[in-house]
This record gives C-alpha cells, sequence and structure tokens, in this order.
C-alpha cells in the first residue's frame, strides 16, 4: 500500500470507528428512555445514516480485496509459470 493509500486507509478506519462511537452513544441515550418520542425518532435516523456509512465502508473495502482473490484464482498463462519456475 503505498503512501496515499495508507492514509486513506487509516481516514477509512478512523471514520468508521468515529461513526461506530456515535451509534454507540445513540444507542445508551436511547436505552437510557430519558428521550421523548420525536428524540427517539430522530436518533434512530441517525442510526440508519450511519449503518449506511458503514456499508459503504465496507462496500470500498471489499472492492480491493475481491480484485486480490479474483487475480489469485485466475490461472496463469504461460510467460506467468515460466517466469515463476525460473525464481
Amino acid at each position: 500500500v503505498d503512501q496515499s493509500g495508507a492514509h486513506a486507509l487509516a481516514t477509512t478506519q478512523q471514520d468508521f470507528e468515529s461513526a461506530l462511537a456515535q451509534l454507540e452513544a445513540l444507542v445508551a441515550r436511547m436505552e437510557s428512555g430519558a428521550l421523548s418520542l420525536e428524540q427517539a425518532l430522530h436518533a434512530y435516523e441517525q442510526g440508519v445514516a450511519l449503518a449506511q456509512l458503514w456499508q459503504r465502508t465496507l462496500d470500498l473495502a471489499q472492492e480491493p480485496v475481491s480484485v486480490f482473490q479474483g487475480n489469485m484464482h485466475r490461472p496463469l498463462s504461460g510467460e506467468e509459470a515460466v517466469g515463476a519456475s525460473k525464481e
């Protein structure tokens, strides 16, 4: 992973962890029973938005993994097979 990729990965992880902390705080407030119905609905909407953020983050993270896995399972071409046997 190059430097810009490492920075992007760290930023994504920080965003993911921040969203998780926000959701945990929302759940704690909702479980406390101290929220009005309107506040609870707003907290629920925020939780849904955070879950959507997580899904996008996971989808983006899975793309390079899928490419890597796809490359692992493809047959070697003739040149790749010859090059691999020389090493």
